[in-house]
């Protein structure tokens, strides 16, 4: 669907098998991603084991942990060097099928506004900074609003401190439970 509407022949890059209770929804992959075919395989990937509290063979165990972006595939740069948004296809062509593959899911790491949109729906706020302040909220659904783990948050992270402080106790041990 997407082939000639993307810098890069599309590759889609998903995990996911019945039975795994923890779901990564995230943005898309990266270009790292793309080329090894493996997402997170880049710092921000890390950062969001350490986030989890899991190891990297946690992390890659799909009967576990289903890695499912917004959009399945590497979307190429913007002019000023950074990731495009996920295509607006992918999302309402394949999400909803997948996930209904999915019934034990008990935990969505909603990373980044695009998934927190899909995910939360009107429930997410205008802005990331209040859709994560509000995880309590959201976590009462099963769905843990984050930022991206990536290295061009941390002015956010810095300015947050609350989000180590007081959610990634909880989302530690949410995974422990569910793993």
């Amino acid at each position: 669907m997407c082939a000639g509407q993307m810098q890069r022949f599309p590759n889609p890059i998903v995990r996911a098998a019945p039975g795994a209770r923890i779901l990564i929804a995230s943005q898309a992959p990266g270009n790292l991603a793309d080329r090894s075919s493996k997402p997170f395989a880049d710092p921000s990937g890390v950062r969001l084991r350490d986030w989890m509290g899991v190891s990297e063979d946690e992390f890659y165990d799909e009967s576990r942990i289903v890695i499912a972006p917004m959009g399945f595939c590497f979307p190429g740069y913007d002019k000023n060097g950074g990731d495009l948004p996920p295509m607006k296809v992918c999302a309402p062509t394949w999400r909803a099928g997948l996930l209904e593959r999915l019934p034990d899911l008990e935990l969505v790491l909603a990373i980044g506004g695009y998934a927190q949109k899909w995910h939360l729906g009107q429930a997410a706020s205008k802005t990331l900074t209040e859709t994560v302040r509000n995880w309590r909220t959201h976590l009462e659904a099963g769905i843990l609003p984050t930022p991206h783990p990536s290295w061009r948050n941390n002015a956010w992270l810095k300015k947050n401190p609350w989000f180590e402080t007081d959610i990634l106790p909880v989302l530690r041990q949410k995974v422990r439970d569910l793993l």
